[in-house]
């Protein structure tokens, strides 16, 4: 190749070369790419520019700083440990698992719990029974628009104000309630538990693969297969059957008057049932909302067609109003949720032994305030995330699929 060919090759690749810059240059993914980059940069550098100056402040003051304080031991008591045993000997560390054990427990009793309610009321209100709708009405109105914090207070207070054990009331049963909490019969500790709520997993997972080939093979020839029966068999016909094997066990613990306290079956602290309440009625009442607005924004005309092939006012709602109105519920009752999660904290104002009471003793006890908020910053997101993951994952599942 001789010079004045070299010389006509560089200049007509010198723009080819400019236009894919500038096409490059111009490219929005690009710049979106590069604005994300440096902003996330930018984040990255003011946190560790506050961390260096939190831990040189620190220093200077001589104040220790680190997560080495979680493998010391505790020195203090934790009133209800579940799962976990906990003594005043034990670390730091197990003391914020019991916390977190704690919070979890209440949180997800609760969303249950407020699920339910929510879901009972949201349709009484649209019953035309006019006691049921107005009792409905009462309950949202009345729990929707009074401070959270009031109602777990209040449920405490009533909670304290009961009778001794010696006095205790007895709604029926082996029930009791005193001042020392709700006390309830109890199973006696068996392996067909564990077995039975493993094929409770397993059959839960098995519904669900079930669901999904039947909503293949409707979208490959238009029907729809019955699995409600296989279903039915998976989550409860597994679980019973994994029990019957393993022993079929039938022992209760039952609760017995010895002394002035309570002994056997288990026990559900004042703390824990007022938070419970607190936290499971509030939320109830704006699910209740969240389903009511979900089923009026379906069609009249689909309850008129439903009505026209001869479905029950039951079965219209359960498979013609409560499947399309999920698509409308599913996301606000996810934020309620991710609500309810966080509210748990509040546990610290009548000391239920949450994650954040936990937490409180122990920075009060070594100083660590900076490690402690970060830890139970990091638990809050990590919970929050994880319920608006879940809800994310199932509103995709329930939603209408175009083709």
């Amino acid at each position: 190749m001789t010079i004045a060919q070299d010389a006509r090759s560089s200049s007509s690749s010198q723009p080819a070369r400019a236009r894919a810059l500038s096409r490059l240059v111009h490219d929005r993914r690009v710049r979106d790419a590069v604005l994300q980059i440096i902003v996330l940069g930018a984040v990255v550098a003011l946190i560790a520019y506050l961390v260096g100056n939190a831990s040189t402040a620190l220093k200077a003051r001589g104040i220790a700083s680190g997560f080495g304080y979680l493998s010391q031991e505790a020195g203090f008591g934790i009133g209800e440990s579940l799962f976990l045993t906990y003594s005043p000997s034990d670390t730091y560390l197990r003391a914020f698992a019991v916390g977190l054990i704690n919070t979890l427990r209440v949180s997800m009793l609760a969303i249950i719990a407020a699920t339910l309610i929510g879901l009972v009321f949201g349709l009484m209100r649209l019953s035309s029974n006019l006691g049921a709708s107005k009792l409905a009405a009462g309950y949202v109105e009345l729990f929707r628009n009074t401070p959270q914090l009031l109602q777990i207070v209040f449920w405490y207070a009533v909670m304290t104000d009961l009778p001794r054990p010696r006095q205790a009331l007895s709604p029926g049963g082996d029930i009791y309630l005193s001042n020392r909490g709700l006390i309830l019969p109890w199973p006696a500790p068996h392996a067909a538990y564990l077995w039975a709520f493993a094929a409770l997993a397993a059959g839960a997972l098995g519904a669900i693969l079930l669901t999904r080939w039947a909503r293949g093979v409707q979208a490959r020839t238009g029907e729809l297969p019955n699995v409600t029966h296989w279903r039915t068999v998976l989550i409860v016909g597994l679980p019973m059957l994994a029990w019957a094997i393993a022993g079929a066990p039938t022992e209760f613990e039952r609760p017995a008057l010895r002394g002035f306290n309570f002994t056997g079956g288990v026990t559900l602290s004042p703390e824990f049932v007022a938070l419970f309440l607190g936290l499971a009625l509030y939320t109830g009442a704006f699910i209740a909302e969240i389903v009511r607005s979900g089923v009026e924004s379906v069609g009249r005309g689909q309850v008129e067609a439903a009505r026209s092939l001869g479905l029950s006012q039951s079965q219209i709602y359960r498979l013609v109003l409560i499947p399309q109105a999920l698509r409308v519920m599913i996301p606000p009752t996810a934020g309620q949720y991710v609500s309810l999660a966080k509210s748990s904290s509040l546990a610290v104002v009548i000391g239920y032994p949450d994650l954040v009471n936990v937490s409180n003793t122990t920075l009060n006890q070594t100083g660590h305030v900076v490690e402690a908020l970060v830890l139970m910053s990091a638990v809050y997101l990590l919970i929050s995330f994880s319920i608006a993951a879940a809800m994310n994952l199932y509103n995709r599942a329930v939603a209408i699929k175009e083709r």
